[in-house]
């Protein structure tokens, strides 16, 4: 049974889901666009893994940052750290920002009257795969009766998480 527990944000377990179609599309409803995941090898394939669950415990991690825009709720959940905002400004969310030293994925700014009045940064950050995800993708497709070349289902090369978190003991 494969380890992926969601492909282009839905749910493996999720009833009547022409998972083709889904593969082919190859949808990230959090970007409202084409998964940006892609493989190194091929950069036309998008590899649309959002979560999977690893560990002794079998524990549900999430893999990819885009995930955690659904429903934009962690801009929501962001909202009291705008301690000068007040009711009737304006919000607007910026991305991906250039500041020395690299980006900022999200800005949630509080504006008046055309001015700034607060901001906050928002970096999204999830747990990495070590090694390769993409046999484990295809284990998973061969599960939901897609299509595949059955070699790439095979190989029992696996992946890893990329933790250094004491809390995380696989």
């Amino acid at each position: 049974m494969s380890k992926i527990l969601e492909l282009f944000g839905i749910l493996k377990n999720q009833h009547d889901v022409d998972w083709s179609n889904v593969v082919d599309s190859q949808y990230c409803p959090y970007l409202q666009k084409r998964c940006i995941k892609v493989r190194k090898s091929k950069p036309e394939i998008s590899i649309g893994t959002c979560s999977v669950v690893y560990g002794k415990q079998a524990t549900p991690i999430i893999i990819c940052p885009h995930r955690m825009l659904e429903r934009k709720q962690v801009f929501i959940d962001c909202l009291h750290l705008l301690t000068t905002h007040q009711p009737g400004n304006e919000l607007h969310l910026v991305s991906e920002v250039s500041i020395p030293g690299g980006n900022v994925d999200y800005f949630l700014v509080s504006v008046k009257d055309g001015q700034v009045k607060d901001f906050v940064g928002i970096e999204l950050q999830t747990l990495d795969t070590t090694g390769t995800i993409w046999p484990e993708r295809q284990r998973l497709l061969q599960e939901l009766n897609v299509t595949i070349n059955p070699q790439e289902s095979q190989s029992r090369k696996s992946f890893g998480m990329n933790c250094q978190m004491p809390w995380f003991a696989s």
